[in-house]
C-alpha cells in the first residue's frame, strides 16, 4: 500500500482573487459609450468616390506587383535561394497570389485588400524573426526600415478598409 502524505488535509487554500467584473449597470454603461464611439467613428468614414484610390491601395498594388514580377523574373534566371532552386509549384502559386492580390487592391476589392494586408503582416513578423540572424548592421538597418515601412502600410490599410464597401452576399 502507497503512503499517504501526512500534510495533504492540512493544507489551506490561497483564497481567489477578487474578480474585477464591473456591475452591471457600469458593464452596460461601458457598452453603451463604446456602441457610441464606435458609431461616431463610421460616421466619419466617408465611402470611396469612383475612381479614388489612396495611396496605401496605389503603394499595396505596385508593391504586390513588383514582388510577384521579381520572383517570376530570378526564377526564369536560375537564381538560387539559400543554396537552391525553388520547386516550379511554389514560384507558381506565389506568383499567382501576389499578381490576384495587386490586381484586387487596384480594383478595391476588400478581399484583396485583406488578404494583402495579412500577407504583409507575415512578412513583417518575418523580418521581425530575421532581425535575430542578422550579421551586420546595414542588413539590421534595413530589416528595421522594412518592418517600419511595412507597419505604416498595414495601418493607413486598416483606415482603407474601413471604407470600402463590404461585398453584399446574395439574399441579404
Amino acid at each position: 500500500m502507497a503512503q499517504r502524505s501526512r500534510k495533504r488535509g492540512q493544507r489551506q487554500r490561497p483564497p481567489s482573487p477578487p474578480s474585477h467584473k464591473p456591475a452591471g449597470s457600469a458593464a452596460s454603461a461601458y457598452r453603451a459609450r463604446s456602441e457610441e464611439r464606435n458609431e461616431a467613428a463610421r460616421a466619419a468614414l466617408k465611402p470611396l468616390a469612383p475612381g479614388e484610390r489612396p495611396w496605401p491601395i496605389v503603394v499595396s498594388s505596385l508593391l504586390a506587383l513588383g514582388l510577384g514580377l521579381l520572383t517570376l523574373v530570378l526564377y526564369l534566371t536560375g537564381t538560387k535561394l539559400s543554396g537552391g532552386k525553388p520547386h516550379l509549384g511554389e514560384v507558381v502559386v506565389y506568383v499567382g497570389l501576389m499578381l490576384a492580390c495587386a490586381g484586387g487592391c487596384w480594383r478595391l476589392r476588400y478581399w484583396a485588400v485583406l488578404g494583402f494586408q495579412t500577407l504583409l503582416a507575415i512578412g513583417i513578423l518575418g523580418l521581425c524573426l530575421a532581425l535575430i540572424e542578422v550579421k551586420s548592421v546595414p542588413w539590421a538597418v534595413g530589416c528595421m526600415a522594412a518592418i517600419g515601412a511595412g507597419g505604416v502600410l498595414f495601418w493607413k490599410l486598416v483606415r482603407v478598409l474601413g471604407r470600402l464597401q463590404l461585398p453584399t452576399r446574395p439574399g441579404a
